[in-house]
């Protein structure tokens, strides 16, 4: 017994119906499987890019910024030590200036105590007696013991107010005569040979007590000058540097 096959206008009905369905099933839900399906992969994908961003970008990004901070930290370290450098030669330079400008004061600029201070008792006299000065008062002269050394007790004031690494003389001394006079020997002293530093000066009319000397020849009136004086010798051993 053979199968009866459906007509052509049967099977055109069954396709339409079927086509029906399918229309009708997809109209009833939002999201078909393939919708479902390309949603999931976008979600994936969306996922590995955050993911990526988080554990790869991040911490490049951080890392970078945290090599940039090191390298500024570094090229201030090398400009420092480089500056430190330069100063540190200066420093050097400067240090030996210094000491060669002290070794040449020493040498040149100073004398030997002993011939240093009768050359100045000498020199005192005779610029009071050139200017044509009354001396008054002093010279005085009190010994100036080098720093670190002991001094007596007489002269203890006096090395405390002007005591040097050099050994000296503080000098006292009151004069009497014509302001221009008076200005020529403080002159004299300044450009002697003799290195002599002037601490003090005080000006004043001379006192009645002078009498007849309280004008010159001329009429003009005296004036006082008192000066407190220091000059420095050279260190023991300074010569025999000086001649090396």
């Amino acid at each position: 017994m053979s199968q009866q096959l459906p007509s052509p206008s049967t099977q055109k009905s069954q396709f339409r119906a079927r086509f029906s369905n399918l229309r009708v099933s997809r109209q009833s839900g939002v999201f078909g499987l393939a919708e479902i399906i390309g949603l999931a992969g976008a979600l994936l994908i969306l996922l590995l890019v955050v993911v990526s961003y988080l554990y790869f970008l991040v911490p490049a990004r951080s890392r970078r910024a945290a090599l940039e901070l090191e390298r500024a930290r570094l090229q201030s370290q090398l400009r420092n030590s480089q500056d430190l450098l330069a100063r540190g030669q200066s420093i050097d330079a400067t240090v030996h200036g210094i000491t060669q400008s002290l070794e040449a004061f020493e040498t040149a600029g100073l004398v030997d105590e002993n011939r240093g201070r009768m050359g100045l008792y000498d020199s005192l006299n005779s610029l009071i007696r050139k200017n044509g000065l009354r001396n008054t008062s002093g010279p005085s002269y009190t010994p100036l013991e080098p720093v670190g050394s002991k001094a007596s007790p007489g002269s203890r004031a006096a090395n405390t107010k002007w005591q040097s690494i050099y050994p000296g003389i503080a000098i006292s001394v009151t004069v009497e005569g014509p302001y221009q006079n008076l200005r020529r020997f403080v002159r004299d002293i300044e450009t002697s040979k003799q290195f002599v530093v002037i601490n003090t000066v005080e000006l004043e009319r001379a006192t009645e007590s002078s009498g007849a000397s309280d004008t010159g020849s001329s009429g003009t009136s005296l004036v006082s000058l008192r000066l407190e004086m220091t000059t420095y010798f050279q260190r023991a051993g300074a010569e025999n540097i000086s001649g090396d």
